[in-house]
């Protein structure tokens, strides 16, 4: 493949697909970590442009997509992953909850809903469904469609059986991240294994469902993991249809809660390149917009994020609130997917 220090966006746009709302991405561009290296390694203003090319080609540039994420299930996981403040390991103070009633997630869909989101996204702190909640999940599946929301889901592993039958239910996206690089996973989780995590992107693809999958940075790994984490997810085949980017958010009683933070620049670079190697996936800003000031939401943007998750809380972390994200996508002059962009006075321009 042609150096990622000299690709030219008519290299890149060969590759691409043919654009189509209904269709998948195939066939991406096998991406090494050296090459994805080499686009770390660009001048910022370089990069960015370079991203901002990547993403016209494939995106509005001034849209935006709302998803709400609730927990449905909180705290109590088995698992122990170093980052995670419901893990039963961590002494963070989340107290472990029941799954929650169908008519309570009704509720919280309708409110997402009414509030401008398009995608509701239920997180349960589990290892993975026991068959006995399998019928109250795929009941929240079809209540939450029939309001006409699309409908996502993370429950942790599944197998096939269980991806299938959250297929029949009618989901839209499962949501299940890799979290980091392979050579960095072992320091931050020892109860599952990549491949754990890669078996079951594997079942869900084979049920028909559309992937959302990320990771999180800023756990203490080096810019070749980060590198390792984006090859992985754009070497899927096809990549994901959306891509969650988390910034961690260091939780006081986790094992990483005193992990120095990031730098802002090298989020913004890793957003840029998530958008390159994965020119029509959802790069979606997820957990870690609290700790963000405007300027740095709105360098995300530039480098062709246009997914954001939207409301108060993210499944146990704070986030910014909707009315304030409104007045950020109003100064940016940025409209909502799905709604009819409001007229900006010149001040706003």
């Amino acid at each position: 493949m042609t150096s990622t220090a000299t690709i030219s966006l008519s290299t890149l746009r060969a590759s691409l697909p043919a654009r189509s709302d209904a269709a998948a991405p195939t066939a991406p561009p096998r991406w090494s970590v050296a090459d994805i290296e080499a686009l770390y390694a660009l001048p910022f203003m370089d990069l960015l442009f370079r991203a901002q090319q990547v993403h016209r080609e494939t995106f509005d540039a001034n849209e935006v997509q709302l998803s709400t994420l609730l927990s449905i299930k909180t705290g109590g996981c088995s698992e122990d992953c170093g980052y995670c403040p419901q893990a039963s390991t961590a002494d963070s103070g989340v107290e472990a909850s029941k799954l929650m009633p169908l008519a309570e997630v009704i509720e919280a869909a309708q409110a997402a809903k009414d509030q401008g989101a398009t995608r509701f996204c239920m997180g349960a702190a589990w290892r993975s469904p026991k068959e006995r909640d399998m019928e109250r999940v795929t009941d929240m599946v079809r209540e939450v469609r029939a309001l006409g929301l699309e409908t996502c889901m993370t429950l942790g592993m599944l197998e096939a059986q269980q991806a299938q039958a959250l297929k029949d239910a009618g989901l839209d996206y499962y949501n299940h991240n890799l979290d980091s690089a392979p050579e960095f996973y072992e320091s931050i989780i020892s109860t599952r294994t990549y491949q754990d995590r890669l078996d079951t992107l594997t079942n869900v693809r084979a049920a028909g469902i559309n992937v959302c999958c990320g990771g999180i940075v800023g756990m203490g790994e080096s810019r070749t993991e980060r590198a390792g984490l984006i090859a992985q997810l754009a070497n899927l085949n096809p990549y994901p249809e959306s891509v969650p980017i988390n910034n961690l958010v260091a939780v006081k009683g986790t094992p990483l809660a005193d992990t120095p933070p990031l730098d802002p620049f090298e989020f913004v670079r890793t957003i840029a390149i998530a958008r390159i190697t994965m020119p029509l996936t959802m790069v979606r800003l997820s957990a870690g917009r609290e700790e963000m000031d405007d300027a740095l939401q709105a360098l995300c943007f530039l480098a062709g994020a246009n997914s954001i998750f939207y409301g108060d809380k993210l499944l146990t972390t704070s986030n910014p609130q909707a009315d304030k994200d409104r007045q950020l996508f109003t100064r940016l002059g940025l409209k909502v997917q799905g709604e009819r962009p409001a007229a900006h006075s010149p001040s706003c321009q």
